[in-house]
């Protein structure tokens, strides 16, 4: 089994996050805290950065570990 760097902001913890507020994909991290430091896009990112994004955001899927929708309203 393949171990990816989990560190916060980065690609595994950014798709994994992606999943967790069921937003659709869309490959990105941080250089170092999130919102607080320079967005990797897509377009920049390695194929090995790209991988870590999907795997967080396959393994939260997986897992069903997701925020809960129940009671908010939505506009």
């Amino acid at each position: 089994m393949f171990k990816y760097d989990k560190r916060h902001g980065g690609p595994y913890d950014r798709g994994a996050a992606d999943s967790y507020y069921n937003r659709g994909h869309n490959p990105h991290f941080f250089k170092g805290a999130t919102y607080n430091s320079k967005m990797v896009s897509f377009e920049e990112m390695t194929a090995a950065e790209v991988a870590a994004y999907y795997a967080g955001y396959d393994d939260n899927e997986a897992n069903g570990n997701k925020k809960d929708q129940e009671g908010l309203e939505l506009y």
